[in-house]
């Protein structure tokens, strides 16, 4: 009797045993179902203010805004690179204009306005998308400092309504020479462009960085957002009435930043131009017959210093996602997002519609020259629509008939950051300073020359060809890059893939900036 009883007990606790396992099947079964068939509407909780900061993200961020410091020109304010000092000073005098500040281009001492505008577009772009986050990390109030020393050149080359000057330096005699900004002897010749010798494409980038800027410093310098904003329309004007590409005026521009076109510009400038005055004269201009005619819709491209339709795309596609009702539903703007959408499922490596454009190990790769420009810029409008799209809860895009999602983009754009900083077959970080590896033999003069010498124009070449390491750390330079096999090659010579530029620093900034944290896209940036 009692083992009879003992025995039902125990089948009593199997039963129960399994009924408990059943159970537990069926809610991890259950969370496991909800988690891969989420709901479309989603992608994670929109994020509020900036939330934990990622350590490395803020670590090169810090280092990246320091480069635009190494490329000042001019009496330099709270220096905070030991080995620069005052430089061109005397810029611009010749025709009787402060041209004294501005950024040095790249590894040389040129002033060339067409990529010293598109530095100035994207940095204010990133401020105004990722200000709190900066801010997070304590580099919102540098950046804007950076910003307003490029503006305050802009402003001063415009000293009429068509007449805007373009370079300060002569190209040839510069890269003639090997020495330090603070050394330069030679005269510093100005290019200009004016009603005679048009340059649409010129005008019209600087128009954008001049919109842009207004943005940002629209509540903390009300006086001069709005000088920005009177600038930004007159050279509006003046590109679209005057529409000749300025390597066709100035035909010796071509060397070194030939523009393939002026219709990209034309659509940027006036997408600015309508985020800052909210007049419908520029909405209608980018989707109307302009935009017919240089949008290039459904054709996805890369966005650079030369062509910048995929950010003009982004830039307008956040209209669609956050404008009222009379943005919202408007076709031509649909057209713009369509096409961002077409640059996004480009990007995604496992897209049926995926760009061949990258190296074995992930990298976008388009150019040997400067090839880290086209990774960067693309992680960054990655890093734009992932967030207007977790914003807005839009749940995914459509590839082909594939869906994805925003954290798909996103982490799209921390793969490009993260082999930039390391994650590469070498094993070394493209961003001087940051990490234990990186380069050290970058093609800069001013690093290449310790503080204490002097060397003139023809002296300066025997640090070019020293095989010591630069004195100097060009801290928060982004190098060109590796090349399509994911070689490097760190010597001072090698300019195609050791030369950083001011440009891809805002690049970099701005990817860095939307990724160190999370927080919910601006609305409006007004």
């Amino acid at each position: 009797m009692g083992a009879k009883s003992r025995s039902k007990g125990c089948w009593a606790w199997l039963l129960v045993l399994v009924v408990l396992a059943l159970v537990v099947t069926a809610i991890v079964v259950a969370i496991v179902k909800k988690k891969s068939n989420s709901s479309d509407d989603d992608d994670g909780p929109v994020p509020g203010p900036p939330g934990a900061i990622t350590q490395k993200y803020s670590d090169a961020l810090k280092l990246a805004v320091q480069f635009f410091d190494v490329q000042k020109s001019g009496k330099l304010v709270d220096n905070k690179i030991s080995w620069r000092g005052d430089s061109g000073l005397k810029d611009g005098s010749d025709e009787k204009l402060d041209l004294s500040k501005g950024m040095y281009d790249a590894g040389d001492h040129m002033k060339f306005g067409f990529p010293m505008a598109f530095t100035a577009t994207v940095l204010s772009w990133s401020i105004l998308e990722y200000g709190d986050q900066m801010d997070a990390v304590n580099q919102l109030q540098t950046a804007q400092g950076s910003l307003k020393w490029i503006t305050d050149f802009l402003v001063n080359a415009h000293p009429k309504d068509n007449v805007l000057y373009i370079q300060v330096g002569d190209p040839k005699k510069d890269h003639d020479c090997w020495n330090r900004p603070e050394d330069m002897t030679g005269k510093r010749p100005l290019t200009q462009i004016n009603s005679s010798s048009p340059g649409t494409e010129v005008a019209a980038e600087t128009a954008a960085a001049m919109a842009s800027a207004s943005l940002v410093f629209k509540k903390s310098d009300a006086t001069y957002s709005a000088a920005l904003l009177k600038h930004a329309k007159q050279l509006f004007t003046f590109a679209d009435k005057n529409r000749v590409s300025y390597s066709q005026s100035i035909p010796e521009v071509q060397e070194f930043y030939n523009s393939t076109g002026y219709g990209d510009e034309l659509l940027w400038a006036a997408a600015w131009l309508y985020h800052a005055t909210g007049d419908q004269s520029y909405l209608d201009y980018v989707t109307g017959d302009n935009g017919d005619e240089f949008a290039q819709f459904g054709k996805p491209t890369w966005f650079s210093w030369d062509n910048k339709l995929a950010g003009t795309q982004v830039l307008l596609s956040r209209l669609s996602f956050f404008g009222g009702k009379d943005t919202s539903g408007n076709s031509g703007l649909q057209k713009y997002r369509k096409t961002a959408e077409a640059v996004m499922c480009g990007l995604l490596p496992n897209s049926p519609t995926a760009t061949n454009s990258r190296t074995e190990n992930g990298l976008i790769w388009v150019s040997e020259w400067n090839a880290l420009q086209h990774p960067v810029s693309s992680a960054f409008l990655a890093a734009l629509y992932s967030d207007y799209m977790l914003t807005s809860r839009t749940s995914k895009i459509e590839c082909d008939g594939d869906s994805y999602k925003a954290s798909d983009i996103r982490k799209f754009a921390r793969s490009q950051a993260n082999y930039v900083l390391g994650e590469n077959p070498l094993k070394m970080s493209y961003l001087v300073g940051y990490g234990d590896k990186y380069p050290k033999y970058v093609h800069h003069r001013g690093a290449s020359i310790p503080a204490n010498k002097k060397p003139n124009c023809r002296e300066g070449f025997e640090y070019l060809n020293t095989k010591d390491p630069n004195p100097n750390v060009a801290v928060g330079a982004l190098v060109g890059g590796p090349f399509l096999n994911e070689t490097y090659v760190d010597a001072r010579n090698n300019s195609r893939q050791g030369e950083p530029s001011t440009y891809n620093s805002a690049l970099i900034v701005g990817l860095l900036s939307g990724l160190v944290t999370t927080s919910s896209a601006v609305q409006s940036f007004t």
